[in-house]
């Protein structure tokens, strides 16, 4: 006999409660998700590099108004012709920080991804919290780095040392439990 509108609501509502109450098995069944000392160092460091990579859309636009730089016409509207001239280029400082802001895009959005999935396997916390750290300060030093600019190899060091993590927990991730 198939089962009746009423068994599918009961099986739903039993999914709908066990989802709600989920728990870290890896580290004990007392540990609530949202008080997962992992999770927490990583939703930290995650939204300083966030933030930090967020915070390079106004400084490019503070550095195109300090030095007259523009790209787009629309930015210049209402302006003569002579000065649309010299305020539509590119300036080598305004290109500065929109790389670096392209290089945060390029390490941020896949730090955030494989963090967040290395968060779940249940690592080592002092593992996990230097791996969060050292991402994060890796990438406020590239910032520093590119937009000052320091000399080579300061940029390139710092922006290894962001990857080799993110490899390093993609790693681990990879081989958790080898389901592969």
């Amino acid at each position: 006999m198939p089962c009746s509108h009423d068994c599918v609501f009961d099986i739903d509502v039993k999914l709908l409660v066990d989802t709600s109450d989920f728990r870290m098995g890896t580290r004990g069944a007392t540990t609530s998700f949202l008080e997962d000392e992992v999770f927490l160092a990583f939703s930290t460091y995650a939204t300083i590099v966030v933030l930090k990579t967020m915070l390079m859309a106004p400084l490019t636009a503070y550095y195109r108004f300090t030095r007259g730089a523009f790209s787009n016409e629309e930015d210049v509207r209402g302006k003569s012709e002579e000065q649309k001239k010299r305020l539509l280029r590119n300036h080598p400082d305004v290109d500065r920080v929109r790389r670096c802001h392209q290089n945060d895009l390029e390490n941020v959005v896949p730090f955030v991804l494989v963090g967040l999935l290395y968060s779940l396997t249940g690592p080592d916390a002092a593992t996990a919290i230097t791996y969060f750290r050292v991402f994060a300060a890796s990438r406020l030093c590239h910032t520093v780095a590119y937009v000052l600019p320091l000399p080579q190899p300061s940029r390139a060091l710092s922006w290894l040392t962001g990857l080799v993590v993110t490899f390093c927990m993609a790693y681990s991730v990879l081989t958790h439990k080898r389901l592969l």
